[in-house]
């Protein structure tokens, strides 16, 4: 087993080239390694940073969204991801295709006051000291409240906790275009010292919330039961949908589904994935039970009428996003204006990526795509393979059930014989 040392001193101020230098002295990388490190650059950099990560990114097709057609950009390693969406997104143009709604851009800042006194007393000081409070949030951002955004609401909150009670603020902003953390954390801190002045207690945390669960999308679409395979399908999927629903244990595994769409169209815009990720499943818990993020209906008709519910903070300005070049791209390509085209995008997807997965579930099973997907992959990965041969292995690995990396070479070497 390797053995170094993790106390690497001063390596902070190295330059990639040197941090790379220093990583081999400890590691003993080969050239072949060095030069898979050196290979991209990125415009975005990140504390000691040694490489990129690169993640294929593909172009859902047929999406047809508020009478508009959009190509939807999707970074992700999960081979099956973009065909699924696709294809839904194909069953759901029969019938119009997806259609949105949305509430305002609000994200939620937070700050823990402890040690009030009567804090329900306090609260309510709090609020009748609201607009001073506003007035001084929004003097840390005039370009965001020049444009129409900004502090617009300030709500109280007493909790009882493991610590003892807590009186919690949540100053509401209006974030326009942007993901705004930069923002809300900025107000929330300048505004910290004074609600300690009119509560006497102390201010100890002050950040904003990624439960944005009042910056919500919601879709819906009517998918075809044609299509989908027939009633037996339809009915088969309303079963899955509501096993999701009433169990986390099976829901973890359904939204993560949706998010397998959700996030890759987020990280493709470069926008923060963990933070979506980490509101749409607290927003999935908001009643206190854990279920899905999606519902579905049987139509009159016999058609599945789907729809999907949930916050999406993302910003179209600022951050990582406005810099990269290929976040830039991606927006270009699917004719994003401002974050709520974008959060819209982003929902259908979801919905048009549960749509597809409960129906492989409900039909053929998703392990038969997905090995379909795999044996391709692992063909692809030869050297030197041929296409035509790549289809050979492919369509021998699958009739045999055996897809594995060795078996592919060994179909291959006989194929070649």
């Amino acid at each position: 087993m390797m053995s170094y040392t993790s106390e690497l001193s001063g390596f902070h101020k190295l330059n990639k080239v040197e941090k790379i230098a220093k990583l081999k002295e400890i590691i003993d990388l080969t050239n072949e390694e060095i030069n898979h490190l050196n290979a991209i650059d990125s415009p975005v950099t990140i504390e000691n940073m040694i490489g990129v990560m690169p993640v294929p990114i593909g172009l859902a097709t047929n999406f047809l969204i508020n009478g508009q057609d959009r190509l939807v950009t999707i970074a992700v390693e999960e081979a099956s991801v973009v065909a699924a969406a696709s294809n839904a997104a194909k069953i759901a143009r029969k019938h119009g295709g997806f259609s949105t709604t949305h509430t305002d851009p609000i994200m939620i800042g937070q700050i823990q006051l402890l040690d009030v006194q009567n804090p329900v007393f306090s609260s309510h000081k709090i609020l009748s000291k609201k607009q001073e409070i506003l007035d001084l949030a929004n003097k840390q951002d005039p370009i965001l409240v020049k444009f129409g955004g900004g502090a617009i609401d300030l709500e109280t909150r007493v909790i009882g906790t493991a610590a003892g009670e807590m009186l919690i603020i949540h100053l509401l902003v209006n974030c326009l275009d942007a993901m705004g953390a930069n923002a809300v954390n900025t107000m929330v801190e300048a505004c910290a010292p004074l609600l300690e002045e009119i509560t006497g207690g102390q201010a100890r945390l002050r950040i904003i919330s990624n439960l944005a669960d009042r910056r919500v999308v919601r879709a819906r679409a009517i998918f075809d039961k044609e299509m989908l395979g027939g009633d037996n399908i339809v009915e088969a999927i309303i079963d899955a949908w509501a096993f999701a629903d009433a169990d986390p244990y099976r829901a973890a595994t359904h939204n993560k589904g949706i998010m397998n769409a959700i996030s890759a169209v987020t990280l493709a815009t470069a926008n923060d994935w963990r933070a979506v990720e980490a509101g749409a499943h607290a927003y999935a818990a908001r009643f206190g039970h854990y279920g899905s993020l999606t519902s579905y209906e049987i139509t009159e008709d016999g058609h599945l009428a789907g729809t999907i519910e949930l916050p999406l903070a993302l910003g179209t300005i600022g951050g990582a996003t406005k810099i990269h070049p290929i976040a830039q791209i991606c927006l270009k390509i699917m004719n994003v204006k401002n974050a709520t085209e974008l959060a819209e995008i982003i929902a259908c997807a979801g919905l048009a990526q549960n749509l597809a997965a409960l129906r492989a579930l409900s039909d053929e099973g998703i392990q038969r795509g997905h090995m379909k997907l795999h044996a391709r992959n692992l063909a692809g990965s030869i050297s030197g393979i041929k296409s035509h041969e790549i289809e050979v292995v492919v369509k021998t690995m699958l009739s045999e059930g055996v897809v594995r990396a060795d078996k592919a070479e060994e179909i291959l070497a006989n194929i070649r014989k």
